[in-house]
């Protein structure tokens, strides 16, 4: 019988050792998504203890594709560190990731404390300070990315790194249910997506994630980054891609790997 500090210890290994492991519901089949939270908790701890900084959260299985997939009917979370964001338009460290996959979304920056429960739309609106375009890079310790829900909560949401653009547009001037994106990777087309494809609406995935933290007594803070959820599916990349995403009417992001 494993414990949940060894399972986050195997986590941290493979990280380490950039080799992939065994699923961690195939090592303990009845782990529980509040188990693995814990997990994905125990590893952030410890990389807080070791320097690093939260400076938001991701929000993950926005799409009704991927929740049918995991066989799950709301989103997940995980934790945005310093460590983990680059800036646009530089080199992914390649050396940092296993089998990454990037995705487009809105990033919403708070200037307002959110703490639920009972946040609204209409509280997010009033609390986020700026939107910016994102490109997220996932990444799974576990091998094949042969997941299911509590392996990616676990593993910090199946996070790698993170770039934020850097013009940022107050809500009022953008319908963000509305905001068109195109993914090319090598200059070829590879996905389209739209606000809306997040929850329906992004503003409603921050609403979820707070009133999800409220349950634990934990808010989202002022200052803070909320990557709202993927706007298409993720894209496979390796060595030697270059990643550009538009987003209508906002700034291009890209990334070299």
């Amino acid at each position: 019988m494993y414990t949940l500090e060894e399972m986050a210890l195997r986590l941290r290994e493979a990280e380490e050792k950039k080799e992939g492991i065994r699923p961690l519901t195939d090592l303990m089949p009845s782990l529980t998504p509040e188990e693995a939270y814990e997990i994905q908790l125990i590893n952030i701890r410890r990389r807080i203890s070791q320097g690093e900084r939260v400076v938001g959260k991701k929000i993950g299985l926005t799409s009704k594709a991927m929740q049918h997939l995991l066989g799950v009917n709301e989103p997940d979370y995980g934790h945005l560190l310093d460590t983990m964001e680059i800036e646009a338009g530089s080199r992914a460290p390649w050396e940092k990731l296993l089998q990454p996959k990037v995705e487009g979304e809105l990033a919403f920056i708070l200037k307002e404390r959110l703490k639920g429960p009972g946040v609204t739309t209409l509280d997010v609106i009033k609390a986020v300070d700026q939107m910016v375009p994102s490109i997220e890079i996932v990444d799974s310790r576990i091998r094949d990315w042969k997941i299911k829900l509590p392996d990616t909560i676990a593993d910090n949401a199946s996070s790698g790194l993170f770039l934020l653009g850097k013009e940022k547009v107050p809500l009022r001037d953008v319908d963000v249910t509305e905001i068109g994106m195109a993914l090319y990777v090598n200059d070829t087309l590879v996905n389209t997506g739209v606000g809306a494809a997040a929850l329906g609406n992004p503003l409603y995935s921050v609403a979820w994630l707070a009133n999800f933290l409220g349950r634990f007594d934990i808010p989202l803070e002022a200052g803070e980054v909320v990557l709202s959820g993927a706007l298409s599916a993720a894209v496979e990349v390796h060595p030697g891609d270059r990643v550009k995403v538009e987003f209508a009417d906002l700034e291009t992001l890209t990334v070299q790997f």
